[in-house]
């Protein structure tokens, strides 16, 4: 029986994390309908080996090239009409596959679903729980690039967050949760090869878009997947620079982009070097994220848990690591053109960074 979809899971050095989603793979309602691949982004564990004890296809790149290059090492060896991905640190619901195969219809370009964070013991993951940085973007982001426009949108979602709910088209879904027609895949080159980490998800749904006008990305809240995160706050941060440099990549390579930079990070700062002088205002730089950043009290009256009040100062520093990141990357990705590079997804067997395919 042919498969139905085929499902790419990318790793560097993830082992525990691949036999995690593996076995949750295995459980899948119509796991017999299923096509799995590994790509082993150069992994010096056992990633591999754990990958074909569950009997996955596993590609393996002989050394690092990132998650996009992963990606399309997988997407052109997929031989499924839908091919979806997840990350190593991914464990998806049984139902999920599932609602993925089921939700296609002659409208739909890609489809994807929500990664749930875990709430635990820990403050970082229960903010994460709280803040999750995984959400889809929404529609309400295509109807303008304009910068006065983006600061409205993200100003009312800070003091009125809108929590949307249901079947709805996005502007972008998160490729750690996302599935896309192949023939669509293979139209516009898979994902950008050159984007190791960061925005490579914003950036095809961007060009799958541009290429298929009458179709759209749909996100399903049925199609769920658990998403691992580490409980560390560096971790997060780590994440959040990564984030930020993939803002200025988009901003290199789209014309129309305008920069991503968080104007509060800056008052903030602005203000603790101005109590050098003016001692007094110490004590407004310390209130300031919480009126910025309102989401963290209100929790905290909610849910009657003072650990939320810390959620403002997490969220500002991971804006100052976004705005730190949007700055290197305008450097570092100064020469990126709109361009993609040709033959972005390599098929079995053709010259590229993957060293072989093993379907035992």
């Amino acid at each position: 029986m042919s498969a139905e979809l085929s499902v790419v899971v990318c790793s560097l050095n993830g082992a525990e994390g691949v036999g995690r989603c593996l076995r949750a793979l295995g459980a899948q309602t119509i796991h017999q309908s299923l096509e799995l691949i590994v790509v082993d982004d150069g992994s010096t564990d056992p990633t591999a080996e754990v990958a074909r004890a569950h009997g996955a296809i596993v590609v393996r790149h002989v050394s690092s090239r990132g998650v996009s290059a992963a990606r399309n090492s997988g997407i052109g060896i997929a031989s499924a009409p839908i091919v979806a991905f997840l990350d190593d640190d991914c464990e998806p619901d049984p139902e999920w596959a599932e609602r993925l195969i089921t939700g296609y219809d002659a409208s739909v370009l890609a489809l994807g679903g929500p990664l749930l964070v875990t709430p635990d013991s820990g403050i970082v993951l229960n903010y994460l729980a709280r803040h999750n940085p995984l959400e889809p973007q929404e529609l309400d982001l295509a109807e303008s690039e304009n910068l006065a426009y983006r600061l409205h949108l993200y100003i009312r979602r800070q003091w009125m967050p809108c929590r949307r709910s249901g079947r709805r088209e996005v502007y972008s879904l998160a490729s750690a949760n996302m599935s896309v027609r192949r023939r669509a895949l293979l139209e516009v080159g898979g994902f950008d090869g050159r984007i190791r980490f960061g925005s490579e998800d914003e950036d095809l749904c961007r060009r799958l878009v541009r290429a298929f006008p009458g179709q759209g990305l749909i996100f399903d809240p049925r199609a769920k997947v658990i998403h691992h995160f580490k409980p560390s706050l560096l971790d997060t941060l780590r994440r959040s620079r990564a984030y930020g440099r993939g803002s200025a990549l988009m901003y290199r390579k789209w014309p129309n982009v305008r920069p991503t930079f968080f104007p509060f990070p800056v008052i903030v700062l602005a203000t603790l070097g101005l109590s050098y002088r003016f001692p007094s205002l110490i004590v407004t730089a310390i209130i300031l994220p919480h009126f910025f950043y309102p989401k963290g009290m209100l929790a905290a009256i909610n849910e009657r848990n003072p650990a939320c009040l810390l959620d403002a100062y997490i969220q500002l520093a991971q804006e100052c690591c976004d705005d730190f990141g949007f700055l290197e990357g305008l450097w570092r990705f100064r020469h990126f053109t709109a361009e993609v590079p040709g033959g972005s997804v390599v098929p079995l067997g053709s010259a590229g960074p993957a060293k072989g395919a093993d379907r035992r």
